[in-house]
C-alpha cells in the first residue's frame, strides 16, 4: 500500500521508515529539508512540497499528518482539503484536541474527503517497538488503511496473552478502532493524562528515597540509597515494573544525580484537556489533576523528582525541558 507522510520529525520520520521496512511505498515531505533527505536515505520517497506528495500518490490517496497539534495541523489539513479528491483519506496522527477533529472532519466531508484521528503512542522507540494506535473517524476509511496500521503497530508478540481474555480483536495487535470522529484522540488524551499520573508517582517515590539521606532525618533512620540500583531492581519481578520504570532506570543509569536536568517539566496539552474532560463529565480525577498542577509548579523550582520527570520525557520522546516560568511549549 502507499501513504503520504506530512512531517518527518522524530515521530513521522520513524513511522515512515517502519512502513518502508514493511514493504509499503511512502512519499514524505517536511518543512525542514534535512528531515526529507534523512528519510529519503532510508527508502522514503522525498517530495518537494505538500502538493508534490498529493501528486505522487494514486487516488484514492491516504495521507498521514504528523505535525505539531494546533496551528500547524490546522494549516496542513486545510491545505490538503483544498487539494484532495473525494474518497481520499486524511489521518491526523498528532496530539490534536478531539473536538478539533470533529470540526475538521466536518469540513473535509463537505469535499468528500474522509478523516481519521489516530492517537499515536510509542515515542522515539516506536520504529523498533511499534506504535500503539487509537483510531477514530470513518469506519470504512479505517478498514482501507488497516494494512498500514498493522505494519505500524507492535503486533501480538509485544505482550503475553491476557489471562481469561476470550475476545479476539485488533487490540491484541496494538491498534483499535475506538469510535466516530474524535474518539481516537479522546482515548489518547486520557492515555496521556494517565501517563502524567504514573510519571508523577515514580518521581515522588524516588524523591522520597533520595530524601532518606537528608539532614532532617534522624541519624539512625538515615539511608544512603543507590537509586539507579533500586530502579534496576524494581524492573525485575516488582508489581510497579513498567516501561516508564525502564526509562527511569535508563535516565538514572546515565546521570545518577540527574545533574543534567533542571526539573522544569513541560505539559503539552493532553493533561490539561484530560482534566477539562473530567470536569465536563463530573468525574473525580484527583491524581491526574495533581500531576498536571505539579508540572506547573516545577517551572518555578525543580526537585529531584521533577528532574526524573524530565529524564523520563527525554527517554521516551526526546522532549526538551520547559523553561522556567513558562507555560506549555
Amino acid at each position: 500500500m502507499e501513504l503520504g507522510m506530512i512531517g518527518l520529525g522524530r515521530m513521522g520520520g520513524n513511522m515512515a521508515r517502519r512502513l518502508v521496512l514493511a514493504g509499503h511505498r511512502v512519499v514524505g515531505w517536511a518543512r525542514h529539508e534535512e528531515d526529507v533527505r534523512a528519510a529519503a536515505a532510508e527508502g522514503v520517497i522525498g517530495a518537494p512540497s505538500l502538493e508534490g506528495v498529493v501528486a505522487a500518490l494514486a487516488p484514492p490517496r491516504a495521507i498521514w499528518v504528523m505535525v505539531p497539534a494546533g496551528a500547524a495541523t490546522e494549516e496542513v489539513v486545510r491545505s490538503l482539503g483544498e487539494r484532495l479528491a473525494p474518497g481520499d483519506v486524511v489521518i491526523d496522527g498528532g496530539n490534536s484536541f478531539y473536538k478539533d477533529d470533529v470540526r475538521r472532519a466536518r469540513l473535509l466531508a463537505a469535499r468528500g474527503v474522509r478523516a481519521l484521528d489516530a492517537g499515536t503512542s510509542g515515542g522515539v522507540w516506536g520504529r523498533e517497538r511499534g506504535y500503539c494506535l487509537m483510531i477514530g473517524g470513518d469506519r470504512s476509511a479505517f478498514e482501507r488503511v488497516e494494512p498500514l496500521l498493522r505494519a505500524l503497530a507492535p503486533g501480538r508478540a509485544a505482550a503475553p496473552p491476557t489471562p481469561g481474555r476470550t475476545r479476539a480483536g485488533t487490540a491484541e495487535d496494538g491498534y483499535l478502532y475506538c469510535g466516530p470522529h474524535g474518539a481516537g484522540h479522546f482515548v489518547k488524551m486520557i492515555h496521556n493524562g494517565i501517563e502524567y499520573g504514573l510519571m508523577q508517582a515514580y518521581a515522588e517515590g524516588f524523591d522520597v528515597l533520595r530524601g532518606a539521606a537528608g539532614p532532617g532525618v534522624p541519624e539512625e533512620l538515615r539511608y544512603e540509597l543507590d537509586l539507579p540500583e533500586i530502579a534496576e531492581l524494581w524492573r525485575r519481578g516488582s508489581v510497579v515494573a513498567s516501561w516508564l520504570l525502564d526509562l527511569s532506570a535508563a535516565g538514572l543509569a546515565g546521570d545518577p544525580g540527574l545533574e543534567g536536568f533542571t526539573g522544569a517539566v513541560a505539559d503539552s496539552g493532553e493533561g490539561r484537556w484530560t482534566v477539562e474532560a473530567a470536569v465536563e463529565e463530573g468525574v473525580a480525577a484527583n491524581v491526574l489533576a495533581a500531576a498536571l498542577f505539579a508540572r506547573f509548579r516545577s517551572r518555578q523550582a525543580g526537585t529531584f523528582g521533577e528532574k526524573l520527570l524530565s529524564a523520563m520525557r527525554r527517554e521516551f520522546g526526546g522532549h526538551a525541558e520547559a523553561t522556567r516560568g513558562g507555560g506549555a511549549p
